[in-house]
């Protein structure tokens, strides 16, 4: 038996919800609670899984894009990332990412493992990658939902952003650390 039995929540049924959604699907999971057994609605947005790109030049300086995010309603400063195809590997995802966004490519590639996003309600991870000596290969390929602006930032100005509040984007932040050290040093 698991450890951690007494703390799952057993599925009663799911209702999906026909919505307009471009991430996600939207499911309502009834699940009882094993400590009232009541039955209870929760809400679960099932998405393909994503990535994030670290992305360094020759000179050790990190690729970061800036967009708008309808979710804060802002321009954001992050780094490259997105969907995984329906049967794409994540690797071949990054790859792809990097280059419809940035138009640039890497032969070094590095998996520096996954986060959830929120298992709150997200059914999915965030694969983290690292591309290094990366190089210009073309243009940008955006699609219609996307603008997007891109900059190299070394890691001073990076820690810079991160400690002034400028960069707070969580999955960014997530890929990021695990590539430098971005709250210890003082700028």
């Amino acid at each position: 038996m698991d450890k951690f039995e007494e703390l799952k929540w057993e599925l009663q049924g799911s209702e999906y919800y026909d919505a307009e959604l471009i991430l996600f699907d939207k499911r309502i999971d009834k699940r009882k609670n094993p400590r009232t057994q009541k039955v209870l609605d929760r809400l679960v947005l099932e998405s393909v899984d994503w990535v994030n790109i670290v992305a360094l030049d020759p000179k050790n300086r990190s690729l970061m894009v800036r967009q708008f995010r309808f979710g804060v309603g802002y321009v954001t400063l992050e780094t490259p990332g997105g969907m995984v195809d329906p049967g794409e590997q994540s690797l071949d995802s990054a790859k792809r990412e990097l280059l419809e966004e940035t138009g640039f490519a890497s032969d070094e590639w590095s998996y520096l493992g996954a986060v959830e996003p929120n298992p709150a309600f997200h059914n999915h991870l965030c694969h983290h990658w690292l591309a290094q000596n990366i190089y210009k290969k073309g243009a940008q390929l955006l699609g219609e939902g996307e603008a997007i602006q891109i900059e190299f930032l070394s890691q001073k100005e990076i820690t810079a952003a991160v400690q002034g509040g400028e960069l707070k984007h969580a999955l960014a932040l997530s890929a990021l650390s695990r590539v430098f050290n971005l709250w210890d040093e003082k700028v």
